[in-house]
């Protein structure tokens, strides 16, 4: 295979992107903060948080959902979480039914209910059926979070908090939003396991 990249170089272009991306991590402190608590209140007040996303993001979406509702590191009770991006047969009938578009707002007009925080996630801000999703989250009364990257896209005024990472890549994105949803899921664990 001709023309691929320098294995070194790529190596030290991830790492310069992950060190960019920690760095805007840490400017978002008191966002994620501020996103923690309203995560710990949806769940005591006895409701859900839903996340979804298209790609690498639909994956990170999956692994939030999963780690509320199984387990991140102790055995405590399941949290209430779901993954729009989880069901192929739903994304599939919405998509060739409505459009692809609605993939995930018919499922938060669906199951979403006041209370409930809905949490996106999505590298450039203005994937449609996001913004679609964010809409009907927003008229139903749902807590509204994006973990975006880019200037936050056309999602950023839709979400309550949105949570932006600037200046990287699309991977560094993804690897800033993963650490953004294992600090949540800390926040989440039992003190005394």
């Amino acid at each position: 295979m001709q023309g691929l990249p320098n294995p070194e170089s790529c190596f030290v272009e991830r790492l310069s992107q992950a060190q960019r991306g920690i760095t805007q991590l840490a400017a978002l402190k008191s966002d994620v903060i501020r996103c923690a608590q309203m995560v710990q209140q949806t769940l005591r007040d006895g409701r859900s948080v839903i996340t979804c996303g298209n790609g690498g993001s639909a994956a990170e979406a999956l692994h939030f959902a999963e780690e509320l509702s199984g387990r991140y590191r102790s055995n405590r009770p399941a949290l209430a979480a779901l993954s729009l991006s989880a069901d192929p047969t739903a994304l599939t009938c919405i998509a060739n039914d409505f459009g692809f578009d609605q993939v995930f707002s018919r499922q938060v007009e669906a199951i979403g209910r006041k209370g409930d925080a809905l949490i996106v996630l999505s590298t450039s801000g203005n994937s449609p059926n996001i913004l679609r999703a964010l809409d009907v989250a927003r008229a139903r009364g749902l807590r509204t979070v994006g973990l975006l990257g880019q200037d936050g896209g056309k999602a950023l005024s839709l979400c309550d908090i949105p949570l932006v990472v600037r200046g990287v890549d699309g991977a560094a994105v993804q690897e800033v939003h993963q650490m953004i949803i294992h600090i949540i899921c800390e926040t989440l664990e039992p003190t005394n396991p």
